[in-house]
């Protein structure tokens, strides 16, 4: 089975009247767990980090997800993570594996409560307040993800 990352789309692209028609191929985009490992790799595993990446460059594969762990090599993170419009946000910390079913459904269950209003207003602020952007190398191409602030790499804090 190919994963659906790897699917390439063609596309038919016919002009009115049909004067003219030309195939466009559209790369897939990586899913939104590749976008995270990809990112931990590259950085060399820090201890913590706490980025956006826009819905509209990956595949979000981690849907319905909010407090899990992560395995990147022998490092296991805590990942918090949130769909606000129009990004996804990550926050990960380097921690022991710990079962977080239930933090995850409570978060999960104060969203759905909330209809979803606060994370939206906080996707629609980082549109204005994010100052800093990194390019994450995956399989599929390159992925911009975006920062409030730079962060130091390898700080505690």
């Amino acid at each position: 089975m190919i994963p659906r990352a790897a699917l390439v789309q063609r596309t038919l692209v016919s002009c009115p009247y049909g004067t003219s028609a030309k195939a466009v191929s559209k790369k897939a985009k990586p899913l939104a767990s590749q976008v995270l490992t990809s990112y931990l790799v590259q950085t060399n595993k820090p201890p913590w980090t706490s980025y956006f990446v826009k819905y509209s460059d990956v595949v979000n594969d981690q849907s319905l997800m909010s407090h899990f762990n992560w395995q990147v090599g022998d490092c296991n993170y805590h990942v918090l993570r949130t769909g606000c419009f129009p990004y996804i946000k990550y926050h990960c910390t380097q921690r022991p594996w710990k079962d977080l079913s239930r933090e995850d459904k409570l978060i999960r269950a104060i969203k759905f409560f909330n209809f979803g209003i606060p994370t939206l207003m906080y996707g629609l602020s980082a549109i204005i307040l994010i100052n800093h952007k990194e390019i994450v190398k995956t399989p599929y191409g390159d992925v911009p993800i975006y920062f409030l602030i730079e962060e130091n790499k390898g700080s505690l804090y």
